[in-house]
């Protein structure tokens, strides 16, 4: 973790951390896709959704700050984190991230953790990493940790590359944050090159909904590894089930479960 601020932030930053995992473990879901998809199945009822996910193991959520109202109520108690930057799919280019609140009005919003995503090797790049830099001495002003999401993504780039990815996460930390978001690889042998790129917690995305088993492989794949968790959008809260998902994804990540187990445990088909 970042120690750049004085002792009384670092207390505020590891406790703020602390609502967002378990024992130094995180499964998070993110939300902000109304934003770049607009209000797609499992966000239209934002409320459902998030008691769903929080009653069966989500350690945290994530939206942007508008949506806070609907989450706060639902939420299980569990922790909170405001994104501060986007885009759309139906705008001219989906890797222009675009600052989206502050720290404060993250705040306000009642953030544990604020969130930023970027794309190295995009046309972006160079914006983005001054937009990351900033936000991240300013939220520790305020002892509020950072997720960098940062993914491998621009012309010519492979996003599953390990070598692009170690890149990216290293890049997060150079830039002063908390944790760190990539894609996965796609197998442990590879994403242990990226894990072993930084001292931060590494979690990943979880991309686009593939089968339950896919899924739980990808998590327990990671968690091998050296990943400290996931943070998985579309593939837990666009599921049929979400409670059921999100019981299997953290019976790997907290309970060190099996493929198998975890699906038996959620009362999910094992597939062959």
């Amino acid at each position: 973790m970042n120690t750049g601020a004085g002792a009384g932030a670092r207390s505020g930053l590891i406790a703020r951390l602390n609502r967002i995992s378990t024992d130094g473990r995180y499964l998070i879901v993110p939300m902000d896709h109304g934003i770049t998809l607009g209000p797609v199945k499992g966000l239209v009822d934002l409320e459902s959704t998030v008691d769903a996910i929080t009653d069966n193991g989500a350690d945290a959520v994530l939206t942007q700050r508008g949506v806070a109202s609907r989450v706060h109520p639902n939420k299980n108690t569990k922790g909170y984190i405001v994104h501060l930057n986007g885009s759309t799919v139906i705008g001219p280019d989906t890797t222009d991230k675009r600052p989206t609140g502050s720290v404060e009005g993250a705040l306000r919003a009642g953030a544990d953790v604020v969130s930023f995503h970027i794309n190295i090797g995009s046309d972006h790049e160079p914006d983005q990493l001054t937009q990351l830099s900033n936000l991240t001495e300013e939220a520790h002003r305020y002892g509020i940790p950072v997720l960098a999401m940062n993914y491998a993504r621009g012309p010519g780039i492979d996003e599953h590359d390990p070598e692009s990815l170690a890149h990216a996460v290293r890049i997060a930390e150079e830039l002063g944050a908390d944790v760190v978001k990539t894609a996965y690889s796609g197998e442990p042998e590879s994403f242990e090159q990226v894990c072993a790129a930084t001292q931060l917690p590494v979690v990943i995305a979880g991309g686009s909904r593939g089968t339950d088993r896919q899924t739980i492989e990808m998590v327990r794949g990671a968690i091998d590894a050296g990943a400290a968790g996931v943070s998985m959008g579309r593939s837990i809260f666009q599921h049929d089930n979400p409670g059921s998902i999100t019981r299997a994804v953290s019976a790997v990540i907290h309970d060190g479960a099996s493929v198998d187990t975890a699906l038996d445990i959620a009362g999910l088909e094992i597939e062959v």
